[in-house]
């Protein structure tokens, strides 16, 4: 099973939030209240997210954070590199060094391609299209991992 870090989970749910109350800007401790995630963590985040330019904060009483570009403009891909860094699903595919079989893998250059559909596909969702209603998105079902309709 392929599956983000719980960081670059709840990454994407904090900026979700902050697209939905957009323009509007909200401080870790209500985005914590909102989101139902601990505060320590959304204060992680956010430090996060604002270092990769997708947030902007505002210091102070009246402080917080807000999205720094418009939601239709920030891709999940985005926020998943802010968290954990460039995407890569296996180890050839990734920048941390080459692994002892690359000379002889017959199966690093599908790798290449899988990690880049994957990617592809994260960098094709918006936080705009995250906050739609969940009627508008597919769902799963989690006994079988099959994507189904929403009525």
């Amino acid at each position: 099973m392929i599956i983000l870090s719980k960081l670059a989970d709840y990454g994407v749910i904090v900026a979700t939030h902050l697209a939905a109350v957009a323009p509007n800007q909200a401080n870790a401790m209500h985005v914590a209240a909102d989101t139902r995630l601990p505060q320590t963590t959304v204060a992680k985040v956010l430090k996060l997210l604002a270092k990769a330019g997708i947030v902007s904060a505002v210091r102070g009483a009246a402080g917080g954070y807000r999205l720094a570009r418009h939601a239709d403009e920030i891709s999940v891909a985005e926020i998943v590199a802010a968290i954990d860094g460039d995407f890569a699903m296996t180890q050839c595919t990734s920048k941390i060094g080459p692994c002892d079989r690359l000379h002889y893998c017959p199966t690093r250059p599908h790798w290449h391609r899988i990690n880049r559909a994957v990617g592809d596909a994260l960098a094709g969702v918006t936080l705009g299209e995250m906050v739609l209603p969940s009627l508008a998105a597919p769902s799963f079902s989690p006994e079988y991992n099959i994507e189904t309709t929403a009525p």
